[in-house]
Formats: C-alpha cells, sequence, structure tokens
C-alpha cells in the first residue's frame, strides 16, 4: 500500500478538519431564531419529540402524551390538544429573554418556560425546576 505525499496528507487533514468545523456549526441545538418561527405564518401544530427530567434522563411518554399538540397561533393565542380534551389560552414570547409565558383561559395564573432552541422545526422547552420538552414540528 503506498502511503500519501505530504501535500496530500496536509490537504487531506485540511478538509477533514473543515468538515468537522462545517458540521459543528450546523447544529441548530440552543438557537433561538424569531418568534415567527413558534407560529410559522399563521399557525403551526408541534407534538412531542421527547422529555427530559431535570436530571437529564428521557422521560418514556405515555400514549396519551405522544398524542398531546399544541399550536401557536400569529395572534399569541395557543391550543393544546390530547385524547383527554383541549386547553386554549394565550402567550407572550420574550425572544431577547429567551422566554415564553404561557397563560390559560381563565387562569390566574401562567407558566413560564425558557426558550432553549426555537428553529422552523424544533422547539425546547425547559422548565424553571431544569425538566426539558423537545417538540418538533408536526
Amino acid at each position: 500500500m503506498k502511503t500519501l505525499s505530504h501535500p496530500f496528507r496536509y490537504l487531506a487533514s485540511l478538509l477533514m478538519l473543515v468538515s468537522l468545523f462545517a458540521a459543528s456549526c450546523g447544529s441548530k441545538e440552543g438557537k433561538v431564531e424569531g418568534v415567527n418561527m413558534l407560529y410559522g405564518t399563521q399557525s403551526k401544530i408541534w407534538k412531542t419529540d421527547k422529555e427530559l427530567s431535570a436530571a437529564g434522563d428521557k422521560v418514556k411518554q405515555t400514549d396519551m402524551q405522544e398524542d398531546e399538540r399544541i399550536t401557536f397561533f400569529a395572534d399569541g393565542k395557543y391550543n393544546m390538544t390530547s385524547p383527554a380534551g383541549a386547553v386554549n389560552g394565550k402567550y407572550t414570547f420574550d425572544q431577547a429573554g429567551k422566554t415564553i409565558t404561557m397563560t390559560p383561559d381563565g387562569a390566574a395564573q401562567s407558566n413560564s418556560f425558557n426558550v432553549v432552541t426555537l428553529t422552523d422545526d424544533k422547539l425546547t422547552l425547559k422548565s424553571d425546576a431544569g425538566a426539558e420538552l423537545r417538540l418538533e414540528k408536526e
């Protein structure tokens, strides 16, 4: 077997480094884009991809949880549906603070989450306790 000469080894190493750098920069995890990624043009439906406990362990989803959907609308409203029923409410998104606050209709209290990732097809919400809910566009 013939070994590569010095210039070819250098070029091969350089190409490997460039491709590794490009792959690492391509990750969307941790990227929070504009609020329109949340609702698309008018509305967008999100479904659970994965849930992690505060310790970072994967939480097994029940059949009912797998059927849950949340729809965010451009007018600041949301709708959560599951086989058990539906909840409507309003949300506010603070892009600079990377938080979303959701208030169910008729409720006195709201729920706030840190937005870890928000792209066209991925949404990761983190509770104050550290649990994560990773959603994907339906």
